[in-house]
């Protein structure tokens, strides 16, 4: 790839580095490699990311970096004058360098605002008079898988390369934590769980049915004689308790109920993951859970989730992947998924 730079300032002598994640959970998965092959690069030097609160967990599970910095948008981050503040926010910590890995023009302008002499990254969005280092995103890089989207990024930068796949290690704090989660919920310290999360917060095309959810859910909690779990945002309730409303059994509801530190906890002592494409399924194949990922209107050649233990169900149809929030026709990319398929690549999972 292609870079241009506007400065003569180099990356070599960066001491203080910022670079700016993505706003959603799965996105922000995907960047750790990237992340990770900064830190390869500077390995005596201070690396900043700033993020939205509800990533930071995603990021205090890699060990890259040395701070997490805070945009509150919603919050008092919002509008022109909390960027503005930002930016004030941001000059006094007298960054050498930024890294744009959100592909948004805001991006380059709060950091443009916050003086940082070496801004570089994707030039999307309009913003690449902005960048001093502007790397072209072309038709090509755009096709591949997210976590070498961002990777290829910063190696065009200059940046060592790093491991493709992603790992997250959650510590003992988070074996302990989820403890306390089991008592809460009732959920069975010993129990063999199984984790599904049936939203997807970009829209309905990413979501399969709720009662084939169920039919899974309930068939395999007979084999294993299993709990349940349902996970979700407050966004999600409409899915997870449609698919309670559907099931044989009673599944135990967490959708809305637990903060995302909460959440990987308890992924990560689950024995099979099953879910659309979603930020915890993205969550799930990191933590290196057996993962049964369903799409439908994404691609899983660029979002496919990580992990030696995940599988994905994807039938390609005429229209698909489309992108699209909603099925404008006969959700025949969901339709052709039954859930005699998802329950034996599940079962064929466990047998690993």
């Amino acid at each position: 790839m292609k870079v241009r730079i506007s400065t003569r300032r180099s990356f070599t002598r960066a001491k203080n580095i910022l670079i700016r994640g993505t706003n959603w959970i799965g996105d922000a998965v995907m960047t750790i490699p990237a992340v990770n092959a900064v830190r390869n690069t500077f390995p005596q030097a201070r690396i900043s990311i700033l993020a939205k609160p509800w990533l930071a967990e995603v990021y205090r599970l890699c060990p890259s970096l040395d701070e997490i910095i805070l945009f509150h948008d919603p919050g008092f981050h919002s509008g022109i004058a909390g960027k503005i503040k930002l930016g004030n926010e941001l000059r006094k910590l007298k960054f050498d360098a930024a890294i744009l890995l959100q592909n948004a023009i805001e991006a380059a302008i709060i950091t443009w605002w916050a003086g940082i002499p070496i801004r570089a990254g994707y030039n999307s969005d309009g913003r690449g008079l902005l960048l001093t280092h502007s790397v072209q995103r072309t038709t090509a890089i755009r096709k591949v898988h997210q976590t070498k989207y961002y990777l290829e990024m910063v190696k065009a930068l200059g940046c060592q390369s790093a491991e493709a796949n992603v790992h997250l290690k959650p510590g003992k704090e988070y074996e302990t934590l989820s403890e306390t989660l089991f008592d809460e919920h009732g959920i069975g310290r010993d129990a063999f769980l199984i984790g599904i999360a049936p939203g997807a917060a970009y829209g309905p095309a990413k979501r399969w049915f709720p009662e084939r959810f169920a039919a899974v859910a309930d068939r395999l909690m007979n084999d294993f004689s299993a709990q349940a779990l349902l996970f979700g945002s407050s966004a999600d309730r409409k899915s997870t308790d449609a698919v309670q409303h559907n099931a044989t059994h009673q599944l135990i509801s967490l959708a809305g109920k637990t903060n995302l530190k909460e959440t990987i906890a308890l992924i990560a002592r689950c024995n099979l993951f099953i879910s659309n494409d979603s930020g915890l399924m993205h969550v799930a194949g990191a933590l290196n859970i057996p993962t049964v990922a369903i799409f439908g209107s994404t691609n899983p050649i660029t979002t496919s989730p990580a992990g030696d233990k995940s599988v994905v169900i994807y039938k390609e149809a005429s229209c698909s992947p489309c992108l699209k929030e909603t099925c404008p026709t006969d959700f025949r990319c969901m339709e052709v998924v039954t859930v005699e398929e998802v329950y034996e690549t599940a079962k064929s999972l466990l047998k690993i």
